[in-house]
Order: structure tokens, then sequence, then C-alpha cells
């Protein structure tokens, strides 16, 4: 089963995978975490070039077709090899991150993305992703009160993040099957409670 954490930013996916994998592992599932931009040797170095600050020149292009190479490595090295060993893959983001911030956030064409898409991951889709919804502004004071490190992509315009928030509100109605949105600005306890559910009716 594979299974994917979407949301803006300070919406506290990381939190929350850590808090199911550990609970899916006391049931007695084999669990990898992995993130991108990241999750293997390469993809760490392309996520330290796309993260840093230093990189404002860098492109809307080049930076979908970094994100991309990273994506591809991460399918094809770590995450097709596991599912298919049984191995239930929670991944902090994943393909719908890059329609919801390069798509909807910097405004490059769906179509194009798509295919590019398809390409780097060879058409494999989560089973379920949960999008971890929050009021833009409250996350983005989340982060910078948490001490987060800042990276480049949290240096955009609030209308930035506000066009990637209802981009994944159109990409929840595109597949209303395979989305559950969870309110992020609840307790800890509650949101995880939330998504202990929602793994289950699918592992179920």
């Amino acid at each position: 089963m594979f299974i994917t954490f979407e949301g803006s930013e300070g919406s506290g996916k990381s939190t929350q995978i850590n808090m199911l994998a550990a609970y899916l592992r006391q049931q007695g599932y084999e669990v990898l975490v992995t993130r991108e931009p990241g999750g293997t040797h390469i993809g760490e170095q392309v996520r330290q070039c796309l993260h840093d600050v230093k990189n404002k020149e860098m492109t809307a292009a080049a930076e979908v077709l970094l994100y991309s190479a990273s994506r591809s490595q991460l399918v094809r090295e770590v995450i097709v090899p596991a599912l298919e060993n049984g191995v239930i893959v929670i991944s902090d983001r994943y393909a719908d991150s890059t329609m919801a911030y390069q798509g909807y956030g910097r405004q490059l064409d769906l179509d194009a993305l798509g295919t590019i898409t398809y390409f780097a991951t060879g058409g494999l889709k989560p089973d379920l992703t949960i999008l971890f919804d929050i009021d833009v502004e409250e996350g983005l004071s989340r982060r910078s009160i948490g001490g987060v490190e800042m990276n480049r992509m949290d240096l955009q315009e609030i209308a930035f993040y506000k066009r990637v928030r209802n981009g994944y509100m159109e990409l929840v109605q595109q597949e209303p099957e395979r989305w559950v949105i969870v309110d992020a600005g609840r307790p800890l306890d509650e949101i995880q409670n939330d998504v202990r559910r929602s793994v289950k009716a699918k592992l179920n």
C-alpha cells in the first residue's frame, strides 16, 4: 500500500507521518517512510539544490524538472521495490505537490506537468492521499514559530500559497476516491485519529 501526505507549509505532515508509522509498526506492518524531494542519495542532493535560498534565479521550469528527477529516482530505487515486497510506503509529498505548487502555485501548464509526472513515475499513483488542510497564514506562522529551517520554497508571497491550497482542493475534486481531507488546525491526537481511521479503512 502506497500512502502519501500532502499539504502546505506548517500543516504538520511530518509529525503525523511519524506517529502513523509507529502505530502501524505496532500493529505488525512493515513500514517504509520516505520524503520528496529526497529519499535517495541522488534525491537528497537534488533537494539541497532545490531548497537552497541562494538559488533565487532558478526558473519554474528548472524547478519542476529537478523535482521530477528526484521523484523518478525515488520511485524506481525505493518505492516500487518496497511495494513489491508488501511493505507499506508512506511518503511526505509526492506528485500531487508538483501539480499544486508548480501547476497552481507557479501557474505552469497542467497538461505538460501531467506528462512530465507520468514519465517520472511510470504512472505510479498512491492508494491513499491525505491532505492536511490549514489556513495559509496560520500554517506559515506555525512554521516560523517552530524554528524549522527556512528553504527557498518558503520565500513566496501569500498569494502563491493561497493558489497552492486552492490547487489541492481542485485535485481532490478530480479524484475524490483517492483523497481524504484532514483539518490540520486541531490538536495532534485528533488529527492522528482521523489519519488512522482513513488508513485502516483502506487496509481493510
